[in-house]
């Protein structure tokens, strides 16, 4: 039995909103299970890609505002995952590096998340989740938010 009316059925925007808050609750319900979250996710992985920056540049590269930077480089820094220090070029602003319990945590985060892309993209098969990456990609590329 179908619900709802046609029109809202074929809404893509619609779809799109439903599928992307399934996701994102699963990811949520997943990382909070390794006592993270999504942002501490983006600094760690960000941190491993381009090693060590100052958190002007962090915040650039995750898109995470500046003010709440702070509080997750914070957490992070609390549970030895990063490192917050003054940049010897210039101690005016903090250098942020990764740790290797921040390098293991990120391995295991990486591990949740595959898991998570598994289940999500469950009905989907190769080609099909291949054809949505570069779908969505070309969405947000546009949108210029990432």
């Amino acid at each position: 039995m179908e619900h709802g009316a046609e029109r809202l059925r074929n809404l893509r925007t619609r779809l799109l909103s439903f599928a992307a808050t399934h996701s994102d609750r699963r990811v949520n319900e997943e990382l909070s299970k390794a006592d993270a979250r999504k942002w501490h996710f983006a600094v760690l992985a960000t941190l491993d890609e381009f090693g060590p920056l100052s958190q002007a540049q962090l915040s650039d590269r995750t898109r995470i505002y500046r003010s709440d930077l702070v509080s997750v480089i914070n957490e992070l820094t609390d549970r030895g995952q990063v490192v917050r220090a003054p940049d010897p070029a210039d101690r005016r602003r903090n250098v942020v590096t990764l740790t290797p319990a921040g390098h293991r945590q990120l391995a295991r985060l990486d591990r949740i998340l595959a898991g998570v892309e598994e289940e999500i993209l469950a009905p989907l098969t190769a080609e099909e989740r291949d054809q949505l990456t570069r779908l969505l990609t070309a969405m947000v590329e546009r949108f210029k938010v990432i």
